[in-house]
């Protein structure tokens, strides 16, 4: 009798890439979500939900990523101190002037897991607000976005 085997991946021999996208011009929904593909590792045919199978991904030019409708005005970011009284509003305009790798960031933070496994994934995102990143020793390679293919 013949049984197969199933091939089931383990986290000790994944082989990492390192990407960089340029989000200049960017939607910032259609960037979030292609790039929490490639950190999950679904662009991969051994992509396992279970385990961090994802490649790095460097962000550059996140201070020129667009939004569609007014979302500049109305879309809030919430957080809060713990204490009474204690939550803050910043709408995306502030944040885009202040901290505009961190919109990017809680954007793709947003569509990973919820739980350990998506804390790992995220620590493979790095933002830049200019066109400039730390990781040249790395080597990346240029990754375009194209938002009408599926990641």
């Amino acid at each position: 009798m013949d049984t197969t085997k199933t091939f089931m991946p383990s986290g000790q021999n994944v082989e990492r890439k390192w990407y960089v996208v340029d989000a200049e011009g960017q939607t910032l929904g259609r960037l979030a979500t292609a790039v929490a593909a490639i950190l999950r590792g679904k662009n991969k045919p051994s992509f396992t939900p279970f385990l961090d199978m994802g490649d790095n991904v460097i962000i550059v030019n996140a201070a020129k990523v667009k939004v569609t409708g007014k979302k500049m005005d109305q879309k809030i970011y919430y957080n809060h101190s713990d204490y009474p009284g204690g939550l803050r509003e910043t709408t995306l305009k502030e944040m885009m002037s202040k901290k505009p790798e961190e919109v990017i960031r809680l954007a793709v933070k947003g569509m990973l897991p919820k739980a350990a496994l998506g804390r790992q994934m995220i620590s493979k995102l790095h933002v830049y607000a200019g066109p400039d990143h730390e990781q040249q020793a790395q080597k990346p390679e240029v990754l375009v976005i194209d938002t009408k293919k599926k990641y």
